[in-house]
């Protein structure tokens, strides 16, 4: 009679305990990801001369991690500012021109209007008169000429300052600097190798904010919702779980079998739909690839 009681009390408590499992289970299971990986490329071709990035690295924005090289650059802006130089020269010299033909300009315009009055009066002849007339006339061709050229040397300038712009544009982008904060993930290139536009040089992601990809059975996806706050979970230690709210950002829209990496108590033939949950991770404890779980919170906004 007591073996058959501490039988039934054994049955009882192993009941109780399935019980209590299967109401601390969790809706969803995954693992932790990156929230934003951003693969920052070079933007010219080169030689790297300097790349001071290693994985694990946290970069601030706008930091300086590397250098191709730019000799080629400074050669050839160097040759384009001998060329503005040469042409500024030239339209200075066009502009000193200018105001001489002015001058003389206005010299014989005080002179035809002299002879036409002289003309006027019989003391002057149509020989004078025409004379004058002729000179004013060229001194205004003259003037409509050099203003033209001065126009072309005034584009030519331009378009010397403008080819100078791109090669200033062109040495800046040499310089590779780090365009979003976070940790470096991976790097693809090392010191001394050629780089080429597109080519990865690292990639990057800010942890301090990061996401669970798990998944969900096909039973309770009409329980979740895009922008829903759910209780994320993931290991403390053997025993016991952290805490944190999380956000889904995504649901797909196809159903899938769960995935063999993924550890769930239903059945492996069962469909799940794949779910991203956004976290914060601001103290750095959650890493990537850490296996996490998530509970729907219910009657939530």
């Amino acid at each position: 009679m007591r073996k058959l009681i501490i039988l039934l009390s054994g049955v009882a408590f192993l009941a109780l305990s399935a019980c209590n499992r299967n109401q601390n289970l969790s809706d969803g299971y995954g693992n932790f990801d990156a929230h934003a990986e951003v693969i920052v490329s070079a933007q010219t071709m080169g030689q790297l001369l300097q790349f001071n990035v290693e994985e694990g690295d946290y970069l601030k924005t706008g930091q300086l991690v590397g250098l191709v090289d730019t000799l080629d650059l400074h050669l050839k802006k160097e040759v384009l500012m001998k060329q503005k130089t040469a042409v500024a020269s030239q339209l200075i010299n066009v502009k000193a021109t200018i105001i001489v033909q002015k001058q003389q300009l206005a010299i014989n315009k005080i002179n035809q209007r002299r002879i036409q009055n002289l003309f006027k009066s019989h003391a002057a002849t149509q020989k004078q008169l025409d004379d004058i007339n002729g000179l004013v006339d060229l001194n205004r061709k003259q003037i409509k000429a050099t203003r033209t050229r001065e126009i072309s040397i005034a584009a030519e300038m331009k378009s010397i300052m403008a080819q100078v712009a791109s090669v200033n544009e062109t040495i800046n982008k040499c310089l590779i600097k780090n365009d979003v904060p976070g940790t470096v993930l991976v790097k693809y290139a090392e010191k001394g190798e050629l780089a080429t536009p597109g080519k990865p040089l690292y990639k990057i992601a800010n942890l301090k904010t990061l996401e669970l990809k798990a998944y969900v059975s096909g039973s309770d996806l009409n329980r979740i919702k895009i922008g829903q706050q759910v209780k994320v979970y993931y290991d403390k230690n053997k025993t016991e779980n952290r805490e944190v709210n999380g956000r889904i950002i995504w649901i797909s829209p196809f159903s899938e079998f769960t995935p063999k990496t993924i550890q769930t108590k239903d059945e492996r033939v069962n469909l799940v739909y794949a779910v991203k949950i956004k976290v914060p991770n601001q103290n750095g404890a959650i890493k990537i690839g850490m296996p996490g779980e998530f509970k729907i919170m219910e009657n939530t906004k």
